[in-house]
């Protein structure tokens, strides 16, 4: 998620708000999910694999052989189709400790190490923003 959006959940929600100076970018990929992915690779890998050869031995191997196989494709698939840039902004706080927050990459807000920045904290994760 990018610094300027928000979940339903995340509304008339309070947030505790610390501001700091940031003194590290780096960015990241943040991998998208690969459950559902590999759960229909492996389902459809194994349907296809199971018309496999022409007894019942060849079929079972063919099935588990098809399913495998599915599974990782799917996996893999799915992965990179979810796939995000993402940033490793690290900052000092006001009045002591710092602290590293990873979000999605927003194109509409840059960050440099040096800028002043809020630090956003809510039940359901941080992010920074300016």
């Amino acid at each position: 998620m990018t610094g300027d959006t928000y979940s339903r959940s995340d509304t008339r929600q309070a947030q505790d708000v610390k501001t700091g100076k940031v003194t590290s970018i780096r960015p990241v990929k943040i991998e998208g999910g690969n459950k559902t992915g590999a759960l229909l690779g492996a389902v459809g890998g194994g349907f296809l694999g199971s018309n496999i050869g022409g007894g019942r031995a060849a079929n079972t191997a063919g099935a588990v052989g098809g399913a495998l196989v599915g599974s990782a494709v799917g996996s893999h698939a799915e992965q990179a189709m979810n796939s995000r840039q993402g940033i490793d902004i690290t900052v000092r706080i006001d009045g002591g400790g710092s602290l590293s927050v990873v979000q999605e990459v927003n194109p509409r807000e840059e960050f440099y190490v040096g800028d002043r920045v809020k630090v956003l904290t809510s039940g359901s994760g941080t992010r920074v923003t300016h």
